[in-house]
């Protein structure tokens, strides 16, 4: 089976993995010629620099995203990988970004998401080349920069670029995933009407759940007896210091990704809720708001969007990010909606459930439209073979909340890998990022199989 060749540029595939996983590249927006930040930047001449020493045609596209390619012909097959990562975040047991291995893992911020993924495919297109493979098409594979931000890179990308006919992202869960549900980021903003808060954030992204929430309060010292003992009772941990005329609130949860935000514990959810517990009115429109229509719930039920369907499950909602100081207060909030519903109606559902609260503003952010790629369809039928072959186990077919690049392959993708249900937690987005190195041999081959039958498929 041609997807064992991986197996030869083993130790080639981590040294160029530890090399991009010291670059810290986290987007960010930016004026000039780097788009998304100096380290993105960074990250995309990386490789270029990797591909081309390797023989392959390679090319950045304006630090937007870049390419390697193999292969000739009019089609255009492509490996959708990412090179930006989520902000380390506090509490890892090494370094972050000098990737350790150890036990049967590899350490370190990007490994799994999706760094790791993305360098496999590059020496997928290196193992093609030097086998001399002959194909009925090109073959790509894509760097993007972007798509922890919301996937602005691939917009720009593909109009500089021929669309794919076929192709995947390995950056999800193996077998197919065929299906991805819809995603909406809003942000509720107001002026800080709070007499008690003075200042609170929380959050480093929207797409995660946050581990941490820290406000500053003013009240009375009998005040802040009633909010210690609230605490007392709370469900999560809370680190309550006295300060000049008040106190400092740190609320303790745990990280999870969006799209499973049950898998978490949000500090912020639960710190606004000690709040309005110890304060009452007190905290004002904005936090009374965050309390009553969002509160500790991931399926958006207080917002009256609790909905579900048969393809792709129910929707999740994540609070994500929450920042205030003594003028203004603001909230983003991360949805992933249902593939066979509108994001419009949504939307319009959220902002009814704003404005009942004076002085509170809605702005839907973004909306990602679903992806839903049928079953029977020849690219589903060509992965699940390449999957079975190698395993010898049947694919699965699934669907999911979290947003890929397959939803930026213009109706002609899927995800596909490299995870394994079986497998360590790799705590994407979390602390301590890691990958079970066996399992990730096997990713190698299965992604190696799939690139092979998409370079000669008919």
């Amino acid at each position: 089976m041609f997807g064992e060749k991986i197996l030869q540029y083993w130790d080639d595939i981590l040294r160029d993995l530890a090399a991009v996983v010291a670059i810290p590249s986290v987007a960010k927006p930016t004026a000039g010629p780097h788009p998304f930040g100096d380290d993105c930047a960074r990250v995309m001449d990386k490789v270029v620099e990797m591909a081309e020493g390797y023989g392959l045609k390679a090319k950045n596209v304006d630090y937007y995203a870049a390419h390697a390619e193999y292969g000739e012909g009019d089609g255009n097959a492509i490996v959708m990988s990412h090179m930006d990562v989520v902000p380390a975040g506090e509490g890892w047991d090494t370094d972050p970004y000098t990737m350790v291995v150890k036990d049967g893992m590899a350490i370190g911020r990007g490994v799994a998401d999706n760094k790791g993924a993305g360098i496999v495919a590059l020496h997928c297109l290196r193992a093609l080349k030097d086998a001399g493979v002959k194909g009925n098409r090109k073959l790509r594979v894509i760097f993007g920069s972007a798509e922890e931000i919301g996937m602005g890179d691939m917009p720009y990308y593909f109009s500089k670029e021929q669309h794919p006919d076929m192709g995947f992202t390995p950056d999800a869960e193996y077998g197919i995933c065929h299906c991805e549900k819809g995603g909406i980021n809003f942000s509720v903003t107001r002026k800080n009407d709070s007499q008690v808060v003075k200042s609170f954030q929380a959050g480093t992204v929207v797409n995660a759940v946050p581990s941490k929430a820290l406000c500053q309060v003013a009240c009375t010292p009998d005040e802040l007896e009633k909010l210690r003992e609230a605490a007392q009772k709370a469900e999560i941990k809370f680190e309550i210091t006295p300060t000049d005329g008040g106190a400092s609130v740190l609320a303790i949860g745990r990280a999870a990704h969006a799209s499973t935000p049950w898998n978490g514990i949000n500090a912020a959810s639960h710190l606004i809720k000690l709040l309005n517990e110890a304060f009452g009115e007190k905290v004002g429109t904005f936090f009374r708001f965050a309390y009553e229509k969002i509160g500790l719930h991931h399926d958006g039920e207080p917002m009256g969007v609790k909905l579900s369907d048969v393809p792709s499950g129910p929707l999740t909602f994540n609070l994500g990010l929450v920042n205030a100081d003594e003028s203004s207060c603001s909230l983003t909030v991360d949805i992933r909606y249902p593939a066979t519903l509108d994001g419009e109606g949504i939307s319009a559902t959220l902002e009814k459930g704003v404005q009942p609260y004076e002085g509170l503003t809605y702005a839907l952010l973004s909306n990602s439209v679903p992806l839903y790629l049928p079953k029977e369809s020849q690219l589903v039928t060509l992965l699940s073979g390449a999957y079975k072959d190698v395993t010898g186990e049947e694919c699965e077919i699934f669907s999911m909340g979290g947003g890929t690049y397959a939803r930026q392959m213009f109706g002609k993708g899927v995800a596909f890998g490299p995870g394994f249900k079986t497998a360590p937690d790799s705590h994407a987005h979390d602390v301590n990022e890691c990958i079970d190195l066996e399992c990730f041999k096997l990713h190698a081959q299965i992604c190696l199989e799939a690139m092979y039958r998409m370079l000669t498929a008919e």
